[in-house]
């Protein structure tokens, strides 16, 4: 069904003055429909979106129209229905959930059924982390797209700060559940694997820069469709990333264990398109763009430093017990470390990405991606902070794993 969201942003992506017969070819509508979508755009100059002028209907540039169509942008570059996200009685629930550090039904002056409907739309989209079903509790991360949200619709955008909760009870519980629901469905483990790691390359590539959608990484690496309008060059990063995480996976299944020679495949094979730098170390001097805060180890550190952390990892595996809260510490020192070293003139983000994953599969904690509610907060504890800050990391990375975990229990049970 076409929504007036839907023609405010087609209408605002062209233009030019449309026509309601145009947009209704456009979304393969016919003459019946041309009639309620007449009704829409009369909605939408009533209300400033559009115009109408001789020549037919034209978007109205404001701040408001604006935001209105990047958050729609957003919804559709990560494959989210933005019909279910302009809600004005979602964006109210945000903003009260965004002052709670954790949040019950009870919380809110609402119809339940309406939360449990509002944390399932943003519990899908991965904007939000449930921690018990019976009784309901759960956490909204803050992020800009969600402040976005709450602003468009006229509440203020304000998040309570948080100390550092800690979630490595709730990790506990579904790590037992995870044991035993991966043995007995283990063809549906393998098809949720696959989902969440094209979600993961996508994530972790856009982090990056690269312009390629969810629903297109879906169709270039499952149905082989490449996208129009993009350039080789994000096509073949897209590619290699799968071939790098693919590697990563099989290793971890075989317990084999990170080694420099391994790590140098690994950013061999996802920066493939880039042949003179992929899989050897720098040479030269490189920075983090946007963040001159950020250090990073001179040419000469390189090789002593990663030797240095290659051994800490050693001690580490050499132990085969790890309590949880030892594992996820040692993650994100570990996680930190390699990218402070920034061994690659470029990739060296993603390829750390990857190796940490390994190391948490390694101990049998299953991390596939890091959900698009987290994304900010993860670059902020990691290449976009001011200083090193390995607290911050262990704190979002629980989330992370917690989230990975409540995801696929749901889906295997």
């Amino acid at each position: 069904m076409v929504t007036k969201y839907d023609v405010f942003e087609y209408v605002y992506k062209k233009g030019n003055p449309v026509k309601p017969l145009e947009i209704a070819q456009a979304f393969r509508k016919g003459k019946a429909d041309y009639q309620a979508i007449y009704k829409m755009l009369i909605n939408l100059a009533e209300n400033k979106f559009v115009e109408k002028n001789r020549y037919g209907f034209q978007a109205l540039r404001s701040r408001r129209n604006d935001l209105a169509y990047n958050i729609i942008k957003f919804c559709m570059s990560n494959q989210i229905n933005h019909n279910d996200l302009l809600d004005k009685g979602l964006a109210e629930f945000v903003s009260k959930a965004f002052l709670k550090k954790r949040f019950a039904i009870n919380d809110f002056k609402m119809d339940p059924r309406r939360v449990v409907k509002y944390v399932n739309i943003l519990s899908k989209c991965g904007l939000l982390i449930i921690l018990s079903r019976k009784p309901l509790e759960a956490t909204i991360p803050y992020n800009s797209f969600l402040g976005d949200l709450i602003a468009y619709f006229g509440y203020k955008v304000l998040a309570a700060k948080h100390k550092e909760d800690e979630y490595y009870g709730e990790i506990g519980k579904e790590l037992k559940k995870f044991s035993q629901f991966s043995k007995t469905n283990e063809e549906k483990y393998k098809e949720i694997i696959d989902d969440f790691e094209t979600r993961f390359i996508q994530h972790s590539l856009s982090i990056e820069g690269n312009p390629i959608t969810l629903p297109e990484t879906i169709k270039l690496l499952k149905n082989k469709i490449v996208p129009k309008d993009v350039s080789l060059e994000s096509i073949q990063e897209v590619q290699n990333y799968q071939k790098a995480m693919q590697k990563m996976v099989q290793d971890t299944v075989e317990r084999s264990p990170l080694t420099k020679a391994l790590i140098l495949s690994y950013h061999y094979l996802a920066m493939y398109h880039l042949p003179e730098i992929a899989g050897k170390i720098r040479q030269k001097p490189v920075y983090i763009e946007g963040n001159p805060d950020y250090t990073v180890a001179k040419v000469d550190e390189i090789e002593k430093r990663l030797s240095g952390l290659m051994e800490e990892y050693n001690k580490f595996i050499a132990k085969k017990k790890h309590a949880l809260k030892d594992i996820l510490q040692f993650a994100a020192y570990f996680h930190n470390e390699f990218q402070h070293i920034h061994p690659f003139s470029d990739g060296n983000s993603r390829t750390t990405r990857l190796i940490t994953f390994h190391l948490l599969r390694s101990q049998n904690i299953p991390v596939f991606d890091i959900p698009l509610g987290l994304l900010e907060e993860y670059i902020f504890s990691t290449k976009g902070a001011k200083k090193r800050g390995d607290k911050k990391l262990i704190h979002v990375m629980q989330k992370i794993v917690l989230y990975n975990l409540k995801s696929i229990n749901e889906k295997l049970s």
